[in-house]
């Protein structure tokens, strides 16, 4: 199963509006932007542990970190679909990149990836 940004989007907005708001949200991003850090310090050797699977522990702590800052955009009324790649054109014209992501995706799309 694939998941869009605008599908989540949709769903933590249905799941958060009622009741949170961006400065709540964006605290529990940045514990677990601390998380991230936690587990990076652990596969640089920078900190102990006990933990077999960092690789799990990373992705977790990611999809976490997604999660807050979907859903900040999502209470706010945000199309980060839209944004992201009218940003990315606007990058790959300043670093002179020779794809943009809607390129990309067209493409992608068009060879059924």
């Amino acid at each position: 199963m694939k998941i869009t940004i605008d599908a989540l989007e949709a769903y933590l907005f249905d799941r958060y509006n009622e009741w949170a708001n961006e400065q709540s949200l964006f605290m529990k991003l940045v514990e677990e932007i601390g998380e991230v850090a936690e587990v990076l310090n652990k596969r640089a050797g920078r900190k102990s542990t006990d933990e077999t699977d960092l690789q799990e522990q990373l992705g977790t702590e990611l999809v976490d970190m997604i999660h807050y800052i979907v859903a900040i955009a999502a209470i706010n009324n945000i199309d980060l679909e839209r944004i992201m790649i009218e940003k990315d054109k606007k990058a790959s014209v300043k670093y002179n990149h020779p794809i943009n992501l809607e390129t990309f995706l067209s493409t992608r799309e068009n060879n059924n990836y």
